[in-house]
């Protein structure tokens, strides 16, 4: 029987006071020590220890070493080389794996007689295992704490052994008191003695006793070695469910005890800790018994309730632990260690009600930080717009996202759906700024990308003329474009657009369209750069659009204030600050996205101005418009219609362009386009983003498309064309057309059937699709519905508008149903709806004669590449500010060899 201070230990217990726990004299080993744990924490114990860990074993890195703030720790391959090289040791540290850690106690009690002490970090070991580190601790007389501990500490003798009690800086958490901590989780003994330093209470030795299946080291020893130590007054004692160790610990000082898990009583397994196991008599409410019947208290503790004795207190929330105990010490006549620091009640260090009139009790007060965090968030607040962490953006994206059930994309959070609604130059700026554009950002947005529309002798033009001439598909003739839009035509435009950012962030503008802005405290050192001594006719002609449409910038004011005549790289500038200005003080962006914006202006209206012929392209037209008309009336919606279809649009036309463009803004990270673009931004590396090249990144997305995937709408515009070709359709929109679509419909179906019919029989499965019908997502349903081509209809059907191409397609599905050549009534699917609505508006032109096939194709394929084109530029963007160097490719492991 091993002697204590009140009765007899049935075991062997070598430390008799909590002053023996971790001293200045032990000295460590650490098994595995260049493991992922140890490496990070036992250089912070080691350094505040003042140097306990002699060496460490990590089998096959012999002569290796760990690094720590005060010298380099050896590490052998086995406990006994670092012996055999003269190391002496009585403590062993084991962050082994579970099946490694019972060898590794044996090693350490096999090879060292001077052992006195193990820590085990390792969780979750086997019972079995257990069983034999028990047995073998007890017949060698070896103390042994954990498993599943973060080890122990002493603030007196400033040591830490096994583990990050205190964290990173232990000095600032484990204050010199006289307290004890005995605690089932590691991380919650070093937030207790938090909340005691801040309450005025220091601490003695912590003892993080973990809480895997066998506790070593438990309730009963921490009582017998608190009572044995001069230092202690009284002890803190975080406790789970499971396991007696609680109910036979004697304790002749001051406890409070915080007891928790009540919610495990309701589950039939362990979770968290694995001794936490529920039912039996060992649960949350049995343990809170135990301690109030040692205590002689009638009930738990609580602020409203504060019921405590000499002996101590029950609580069941840590917050509460500093009442507690300052109430049981005021109970023995104790006063507490020092002053109180404070208490952890929630402070704000910043904080916004985005214009939100809070009630007094939510309105929480912004205090002035603790240092070091005052300079800290001092710097923050100086700090331009949104700085998102770096991450692999593999198959992710922080831009679109698609719903699986409706097939939706969304785009910063605004469905396709409500893009729709919303004209091309407003979903300009929610691809690049986050957010749809309002009145005055649509006006800026039609200038800044207007005048970048003519490309009339410009090697842009020419290359894309000359791509159209071999041959090319629309995606090529662009990319032939972009890959001349290069970093050095935007180089003027992002000087200027810094130095107004920093100048007017430091004069406090908060609105771009603040017409009483005050320049008077406006520094900007910038001389040549925003204007030149000759006329610019550029910048000329923006100014005056600008003006024509009413448009509100502080920044073009700015502009007018200064000697000499504006560039048009400094008007592209101080546009881009306006229409960013707001999502870039609210920090809903970045400053490299705001930088970025010049070059994004004359990429997509670049693009869209090599989408027609050379010929379009005169000095002064574009596509027979005049240019005073493109910066000063017309929107970017219409001439980019015009641009697309080689016609004058009608109203109606104009909102199924706009309709289209919302559609197929986007269709998620995964698409092939989408792809393409984050590729390259990949392969340029994100880290570094003034590499990144963005008219290669269109380039990229579009080399990624193509006839199937951007140029299928003339699949569908080619079967109606078809279907409609003898009918005598004069006008789509005429809900009285006259032709009985049900009856049509059938006829094709007819054939449709025979031909599916004849290919069965002779065995082949190669039986093509019907344009337009059908979608793997929505079928197998008595009646299936596209919800994206529901609301197409509803919305045209609110406006009072007919299509009868879309008309047909409804009557196509129900006819193949009723025909038995499909089990269900198919969906039609939005390419069909995207059909549809095209042809609708060139059947009048193609019908005349004046509008051939092959520009109904480049139609169909174009209409895609416009809105897609910004849709990738939001991925662009996305994976700049957030991605990581060559992120998007597929690892070897996953890469398939096919023969």
């Amino acid at each position: 029987m091993y002697k204590r201070g009140a009765g007899d230990f049935k075991y062997y217990v070598g430390v008799s006071s909590l002053a023996q726990v971790a001293t200045r004299e032990d000295r460590v080993c650490v098994l595995n020590i260049l493991g992922g744990e140890s490496s990070e924490v036992t250089p912070v114990g080691h350094a505040y220890s003042g140097g306990n860990v002699v060496f460490g074993t990590s089998p096959g890195r012999r002569g290796q070493a760990l690094q720590t703030p005060i010298g380099a720790v050896p590490v052998y391959n086995t406990v006994l080389e670092g012996l055999n090289d003269g190391h002496r040791f009585n403590c062993g540290v084991v962050y082994l794996p579970p099946t490694a850690a019972r060898d590794g106690v044996a090693e350490l009690i096999r090879v060292n007689s001077e052992l006195t002490k193990i820590f085990i970090v390792t969780e979750k070991l086997s019972v079995h295992d257990s069983r034999e580190i028990r047995a073998m601790g007890q017949a060698n007389g070896v103390d042994i704490f954990g498993a599943n501990s973060l080890g122990v500490a002493d603030a007196w003798n400033r040591v830490r052994i096994g583990g990050a009690l205190g964290g990173d800086h232990p000095e600032e958490a484990l204050r010199r008191g006289s307290i004890a901590i005995f605690s089932n989780s590691g991380n919650f003994t070093s937030t207790i003695a938090t909340y005691l330093r801040m309450a005025g209470w220091g601490t003695t030795t912590l003892i993080s006793s973990g809480k895997d299946v066998y506790i070593h080291f438990a309730a009963p020893e921490f009582a017998f070695a608190l009572a044995n130590d001069a230092r202690t007054r009284a002890a803190v004692l975080y406790v789970e469910p499971g396991g007696y160790y609680e109910q036979d610990a004697e304790f002749t000082k001051p406890v409070v005890a915080c007891v928790v898990g009540r919610w495990k009583s309701k589950l039939t397994r362990a979770v968290g800790h694995a001794g936490a196991m529920s039912g039996g008599a060992d649960d949350a409410l049995a343990k809170e018994r135990w301690f109030i019947e040692k205590f002689g208290v009638e009930a738990i503790f609580s602020p409203d309730r504060p019921v405590v004795s000499a002996k101590g207190a029950v609580v069941t929330n840590i917050a509460h632990i500093p009442q507690a105990l300052s109430a049981v010490m005021r109970e023995n006549a104790a006063r507490p260690d020092f002053e109180p620091e404070g208490d952890l009640a929630l402070k704000a260090w910043f904080g916004a009600n985005c214009g939100l009139a809070l009630p007094p009790d939510l309105d929480l007060p912004v205090i002035l930080a603790a240092a070091p965090y005052d300079e800290q968030i001092a710097a923050l607040n100086r700090q331009i717009g949104v700085v998102l962490p770096r991450q692999s953006m593999k198959d992710a994206s922080g831009a679109s996202q698609m719903d699986a059930r409706t097939q939706v994309t969304a785009l910063y959070g605004t469905s396709m759906l409500d893009a729709a609604q919303h004209p091309l130059e407003a979903n300009v700026s929610l691809a690049l700024l986050h957010e749809l554009g309002g009145d005055n950002d649509q006006r800026l947005i039609n200038v800044a990308i207007g005048a970048s529309l003519n490309l009339h002798g410009h090697a842009a033009l020419a290359a894309a003329q000359a791509a159209r001439e071999a041959g090319n598909a629309p995606n090529s003739v662009l990319a032939a474009a972009a890959s001349i839009i290069g970093p050095r035509c935007q180089q003027e435009a992002r000087k200027a657009l810094r130095v107004l950012i920093d100048g007017f962030a430091a004069a406090g503008l908060r609105d771009a369209q603040d017409e009483s802005f005050d320049f008077g405290s406006l520094k900007v050192d910038a001389p040549g750069l925003f204007t030149g001594k000759a006329p610019d006719p550029r910048a000329d002609a923006m100014i005056a659009g600008l003006e024509a449409r009413g448009a509100k910038s502080v920044f073009v004011r700015y502009l007018r204030t200064m000697p000499g005549h504006p560039t048009a790289d400094a008007v592209l500038a101080a546009v881009a600050a306006t229409v960013a200005w707001g999502p870039l003080m609210r920090r809903r962006v970045s400053r490299l996205t705001v930088e970025s914006l010049p070059w994004w202006f004359r990429l997509f209206g670049s693009l869209i101005g090599a989408s027609v012929p050379a010929e379009q392209h005169t000095p002064d037209r574009f596509c027979g418009v005049q240019m005073s008309d493109v910066l000063g009336r017309r929107t970017l919606s219409e001439v980019a219609c015009v641009a697309l279809l080689g016609l004058q649009p009608r109203p109606a036309d104009l909102f199924t362009f706009q309709v289209l463009v919302g559609l197929l803004l986007s269709n998620g990270p995964g698409t092939i386009s989408a792809q393409g673009a984050k590729g390259a931004v990949s392969a340029d590396g994100p880290e570094d983003p003034e590499r990144v090249q963005l008219n290669k990144c269109l380039a990229g997305f579009l080399s990624h498309t193509g006839y199937t995937h951007g140029g299928n709408g003339y699949e569908g515009i080619a079967f109606l064309i078809e279907q409609f070709r003898d009918t005598g359709l004069v006008d789509p929109g005429d809900p009285n057309h006259g032709i009985d679509l049900g009856q049509l419909a059938s006829k094709y179906v007819e054939r449709y059937a025979h031909y599916k019919s004849g290919k069965k029989s002779a065995g082949s499965l190669d039986i093509q699709k019907i344009p337009g019908v059908n979608h793997p997502v929505f079928k197998d349903k008595p009646v299936n519905h596209d919800p994206r081509e529901v609301f197409i209809q509803q919305l045209l059907e609110r406006r009072g508008e007919y299509n009868v191409f879309h008309d047909f397609y409804r009557a196509l599905v129900k006819s193949l149903f009723d025909a038995g050549v499909s089990r269900n009534v198919y969906c039609v699917n939005v390419d069909a709806v995207i059909a549809a609505l095209l042809l609708k508006m060139l059947w009048r032109p193609y019908r005349a004669g004046t509008y051939p096939s092959s520009a109904l194709e480049t139609a169909a394929f174009t209409i895609f590449l416009y809105p897609r084109m910004l849709g990738c530029a939001a991925e662009v963007d996305d994976h700049m500010n957030r991605g990581l160097n060559m992120d998007t490719r597929t690892p070897a492991s996953q890469c398939q060899f096919v023969a």
